[in-house]
């Protein structure tokens, strides 16, 4: 069973203590929180919409020959109320083929919320010396860092994951969101953090992965599935301040700026 106590020094398990730091703030701010999954979103949406309009002739006649269906029920029933029974049908229609977004477009509008509560929470980092980047393009890659931190405890980067209920850990150590293994989503975020290794400058600086979960609960309250911490985001904060200092203040500084220039905002 893959589970952590509550010791920092084994959710940063790629580097090691150095001396203490000095916080100072860090200017770093690229990206808008959310700004890529929202822009899908309002995209998936948009071409949904242009779908159903083109739908739009066939439906309104459902709509009238169900209020037509509904008059005539209420004549021979209820005749003073056939009006009534006949434009309650039309709404109850009208109501069952409403406009609503695709389950997948939707993902991707609870995806950019949970991104913006991530951005929310690790704003606080700030004031103790960590530079804070969000929704950034990977240069040569179709990878895309949710957030990307940096800050004496280190090099991290983040992925916001929405959920819901509660996540579940099988007999082989495996970590399930009902019947859906989160496997693919701990190697995209391997996958990401190896990718922002390769475009910040110092090659011997590691970038650690994290999946940090809004609305389900994670077993033990921290779990680590093949090297990355799987940590409810409202600990997150928490969690980072209790790192050992392995980055002084003009070390951040460095990281930061350089991580300005060499990602760009991924909308």
């Amino acid at each position: 069973m893959a589970h952590l106590d509550d010791d920092p020094d084994q959710l940063l398990a790629y580097t090691s203590a150095d001396r203490s730091v000095v916080a100072m703030r860090v200017r770093a701010s690229v990206g808008r929180p959310g700004g890529s999954a929202q822009a899908r979103w309002r995209q998936m949406r948009a071409a949904e919409w242009a779908a159903r309009t083109r739908t739009l002739p066939w439906r309104v006649a459902v709509i009238l020959g169900v209020g037509a269906g509904g008059g005539v029920l209420g004549r021979l029933l209820v005749p003073r109320l056939s009006l009534v029974v006949g434009a309650l049908a039309i709404v109850a229609a009208g109501w069952g083929l409403r406009f609503k977004p695709s389950p997948d477009a939707c993902a991707w509008r609870r995806g950019a919320a949970g991104e913006r509560r991530t951005a929310r929470r690790l704003a606080a980092l700030e004031r103790d010396g960590w530079a804070i980047l969000h929704d950034l393009a990977v240069p040569g890659s179709r990878a895309n860092l949710d957030h990307l931190v940096i800050g004496p405890g280190g090099v991290f980067v983040i992925d916001s994951k929405q959920y819901r209920g509660r996540l579940q850990m099988d007999p082989s150590g495996r970590l399930w969101r009902g019947r859906y293994p989160l496997a693919l989503t701990v190697r995209a975020a391997s996958f990401e953090a190896d990718r922002a290794a390769q475009v910040l400058p110092d090659p011997g600086m590691a970038v650690v992965p994290i999946v940090a979960v809004h609305g389900a609960q994670v077993p033990w309250g921290k779990v680590v599935i093949d090297g990355v911490p799987v940590v409810p985001a409202k600990r997150l904060p928490d969690m980072l301040r209790q790192l050992p200092a392995v980055l002084g203040p003009e070390r951040v500084a460095w990281l930061a700026d350089q991580a300005r220039l060499r990602f760009h905002a991924a909308a």
